[in-house]
C-alpha cells in the first residue's frame, strides 16, 4: 500500500441502530480505513444524501409484512450491521492505493459507483447492496473502495459538491428504470416524484435517450423542471381528472411508460394514463417502480393488468455497464448536477430533518461535507436553515 500522511483516526457519523436521528452519533475517533489489494483510499469531499439513508435507518424495507421493521436483505441475511457509516454517493480524491493499484491514481478526483456487486460481471444484479449499507460509506472523512468502482471525473466546471449530486444511487436507479422498461427515443414517459434525486435524473436521462418526459410535482417547481427538460409539469396536489390533464398535455396520446417513485393509491391513476385508448398504442404499457414514498400498498385490479397487458418492473440499483455509461455522460457534460445545498457532516441530524420536511423550493440533492473540508467544498452551497 502506498500512502502519504493518513491519520490513524477520522471523523465520521455512525448509525448505531434502527430508529430516529438520535441513532446518528458524530465521532472523531473512528479508525481510518486502509485500502486492501485492488482498492483505493478516498479522502471524501462530498457525499450526497439519499432517501435510502433514512429508510435504512428507520427499517422501512418490509418484504413480508407491511408493518415490519426490516433491513435491506436481498442476499438472505441482513448486511446492515451497527455501528455503520452511511452515505453512498461519494466524491473525493484518491490519497492512497492498495497492492496491485497504480500509484499514479493518487490525487485523482472521482465519483464512486455505490454498488456492492455480487460478482465481477453480470448483466443483472439480483442481490443489490451498497456502500453505506453493507459496507462503510461516505459520511466520513475517508472511505476505502474498489479501484475499478472509483471513476475519474476531471471536469473543471463541476465542483465536488455538484459531482456528488450526480451520484449513482439516483442516476443508476433512474437509467435502470428506463432500460428495463425498454424506453426508446420519441416515447412519452411520466415521471412521478420528479423534484427529487431520481426524478430529476429521469428527466435528464429521458432527454439524453431521446424520450419525452412529463413530470408530476408541485407547481412551484414547474419552471425549474421544465428548464431541466420536462415537456410539461402536472400538479401532484390536484389529482382530479388526472388522466384527462395528461392527455391534454400529450395531444391525446397515451403515456408509453411510467417511472413511478411514489406508489400508494396513485399508482392506479398512473396506469390509467397508459391504457385509456389502447388503439393508439404500438407498444406494451410499461411501469417501472423504484420507490413507495406515497405508500407501500397500492390497490390495483389484476384484470386491468393482464387484460391491458401492462408490464411492471421492480427496480433496485443496476449494472456495472450502466454505471460506466453514466460516467461517460457526466464526463461529456450531457448530465448536469441538480444541487440543492450542503450541510456539514456534524450537522447530519439537521440535514435529515430538512430532507424529510422539504417543501417549497426544494429541488435535487443535498450533499454532506466533512467539517474538515467545509470551507473549500461545502461553504459555497450552505443551506441557511442549518444550525
Amino acid at each position: 500500500m502506498s500512502e502519504v500522511s493518513i491519520p490513524e483516526t477520522m471523523a465520521a457519523m455512525q448509525l448505531m441502530g434502527h430508529g430516529g436521528v438520535d441513532q446518528l452519533q458524530y465521532r472523531t475517533d473512528v479508525a481510518t480505513p486502509r485500502p486492501g489489494p485492488g482498492e483505493v483510499l478516498v479522502r471524501v469531499s462530498a457525499t450526497a444524501k439519499n432517501n435510502t439513508d433514512r429508510k435504512a435507518r428507520e427499517g422501512l424495507y418490509p418484504t413480508k409484512d407491511k408493518d415490519e421493521v426490516a433491513s435491506f436483505a436481498m442476499g438472505g441475511e441482513p448486511t446492515l450491521t451497527f455501528p455503520r457509516i452511511q452515505g453512498a454517493d461519494v466524491a473525493g480524491r484518491v490519497v492512497a492505493v492498495g497492492d496491485g493499484v497504480d500509484e499514479g491514481r493518487v490525487g485523482e478526483r472521482g465519483l464512486l459507483d455505490f454498488n456492492l456487486y455480487p460478482d465481477d460481471r453480470r448483466d443483472i444484479n439480483l442481490t443489490p447492496d451498497y456502500y453505506g449499507h453493507g459496507a462503510e460509506g461516505g459520511f466520513a472523512e475517508y472511505i476505502a473502495v474498489p479501484s475499478d468502482q472509483f471513476h475519474r471525473v476531471d471536469n473543471p466546471e463541476l465542483a465536488d459538491a455538484e459531482l456528488a449530486a450526480l451520484g449513482m444511487c439516483s442516476y443508476q436507479t433512474a437509467v435502470h428504470m428506463l432500460n428495463v422498461a425498454g424506453v426508446t427515443a420519441g416515447e412519452r414517459v411520466l415521471v412521478t416524484g420528479a423534484s427529487g434525486g431520481v426524478g430529476t435524473a429521469l428527466i435528464q436521462l429521458c432527454r439524453v435517450m431521446g424520450a419525452i418526459p412529463y413530470a408530476l410535482s408541485q407547481q412551484d417547481k414547474a419552471q425549474a423542471l421544465k428548464e431541466l427538460g420536462a415537456e410539461a409539469v402536472l400538479d401532484r396536489s390536484d389529482m382530479d381528472s388526472f388522466t384527462d390533464r395528461v392527455m391534454a398535455e400529450t395531444g391525446g396520446e397515451p403515456i408509453d411508460a411510467v417511472m413511478d417513485l411514489a406508489g400508494g393509491e396513485m399508482t392506479d391513476r398512473f396506469i390509467d394514463t397508459m391504457i385509456t385508448d389502447m388503439t393508439r398504442r404500438s407498444t406494451y404499457p410499461r411501469l417501472s417502480i423504484a420507490g413507495a414514498s406515497a405508500g407501500n400498498v397500492s390497490e390495483v385490479l389484476w384484470t386491468r393488468i393482464y387484460l391491458y397487458q401492462v408490464q411492471i418492473f421492480g427496480v433496485s440499483h443496476g449494472t456495472r455497464e450502466e454505471a460506466e455509461q453514466l460516467v461517460a455522460w457526466i464526463r461529456s457534460g450531457q448530465l448536469k448536477p441538480v444541487l440543492h445545498g450542503a450541510f456539514r457532516l456534524s450537522a447530519l441530524r439537521e440535514a435529515e430533518h430538512y430532507f424529510v420536511n422539504r417543501g417549497s423550493g426544494y429541488l435535487g440533492k443535498i450533499v454532506i461535507v466533512p467539517d474538515s473540508e467545509w470551507d473549500e467544498y461545502g461553504a459555497p452551497y450552505a443551506i441557511e436553515a442549518q444550525s
